[in-house]
């Protein structure tokens, strides 16, 4: 008991804040290299990792809702699906479905010309069968789809352990879908992207059976939910996890090195199979290391990262828009490509804040009330 006092913690998780900060800023540099044809010159160089920062989302997500839950349960208390399901509905919904309805009602908000179907934003099912070619705008919504599906199911697999006393034998469900996702992938590339590999759009073909589906992305969120699961569960474990924080932090960055290099070329087997889980676990390692009382990052408190961090949906939802919106307005001043990357910079960060600003808080409060 004596050996547990040493470590000192405190309630907020700061070292979350800061890796949700650093994950919308991947997202925003690479599709603001997609968007600004590669410009500036430095730009690309940097940038072409950045669309890993999804899949540092998904680990946060799968730790943070799976987190909340498993307290429920360590406490003996049954998991409300109904009061789960609001919670996520006012956190979510009105900003997505106002981000929506300006793609829908102001087509110059458009980074590219043509949009999926409306049904398939309002049933969060954008992300199968996506032709990133012909319907790319608001591409960027797969991955909302991704987590609604891991918030709808989570729940009721959790509640459905519960009430059939099953939950202790859990870890098996956590290990069966780690080698599905495996397995699909290896499906999916040989028999429904190679044979589209000589078509001129082949890598249309990649994103559309391999890049998108909730079912080849779920490493990420399952990442998240064991390191949950160790953290509210395994006491013991943790506490000497927890003792190695920033030796994480390191061991994360080798694995993500590696992962960079692995992920330099994505259209192949490897990646599709293979860099998706190495990915999730080199973040994975992140996140263990952030929320180790012994890190740097549990213990530096940030103002910065913590606005970034509270905007970081409304960043993700808007972004792209504004991005192209701002180029479009200022195109012809002939703006030194730098300092147009820190106009976008700014009119992104106003663009979420307004944002966060008129919808999200309201229905936070709102929420807070109706709960």
């Amino acid at each position: 008991m004596k050996e547990k006092l040493e470590i000192k913690t405190h309630e907020k998780l700061y070292g979350l804040d800061h890796l949700r900060a650093f994950a919308i800023i991947l997202v925003f540099f690479f599709h603001y290299y997609i968007i600004s044809n590669g410009e500036p010159e430095w730009l690309p160089g940097v940038a072409s990792f950045g669309w890993t920062g999804v899949d540092l989302f998904f680990v946060l997500s799968g730790f943070l809702i799976s987190s909340q839950l498993f307290l429920q349960i360590k406490k003996g208390q049954l998991i409300s699906f109904k009061v789960f399901f609001i919670k996520r509905f006012f956190r979510i919904i009105p900003a997505y479905l106002a981000t929506v309805a300006i793609y829908f009602c102001i087509p110059y908000f458009r980074e590219k010309e043509a949009l999926p179907a409306l049904w398939k934003f309002l049933t969060f099912t954008q992300n199968f069968n996506l032709n990133l070619k012909d319907y790319g705008t608001f591409s960027h919504g797969w991955s909302l789809c991704v987590e609604e599906h891991f918030y709808f199911f989570l729940p009721i697999i959790l509640i459905f352990l519960q009430t059939s006393k099953l939950f202790s034998k859990s870890f098996w469900l956590l290990i069966g879908l780690f080698l599905f996702g495996f397995a699909i992938r290896f499906y999916n590339f040989n028999y429904l992207y190679l044979p589209k590999i000589n078509n001129e759009n082949s890598w249309m073909y990649w994103y559309k059976f391999i890049y998108y589906p909730t079912y080849n992305r779920l490493d990420g969120l399952l990442v998240g939910v064991s390191i949950a699961a160790i953290y509210q569960f395994l006491p013991n474990l943790w506490f000497k996890l927890s003792k190695y924080g920033n030796h994480f932090i390191a061991l994360s960055l080798v694995i993500l090195t590696v992962a960079y290099f692995l992920c330099e070329d994505l259209l192949t087997f490897k990646v599709s199979v293979f860099g998706f889980p190495l990915i999730a676990f080199g973040f994975g390692i992140l996140v263990l290391g952030s929320i180790s009382p012994t890190s740097f990052l549990y213990q530096t408190n940030s103002k910065i990262t913590t606005f970034i961090a509270n905007l970081s949906f409304s960043l993700y939802l808007t972004h792209k828009g504004i991005i192209h919106t701002t180029h479009q307005l200022l195109k012809d001043f002939e703006i030194e490509h730098n300092i147009m990357l820190l106009i976008c910079m700014i009119t992104c960060v106003l663009g979420a804040y307004l944002l966060h600003l008129t919808i999200e808080k309201p229905f936070m409060k709102l929420r807070d009330k109706f709960i």
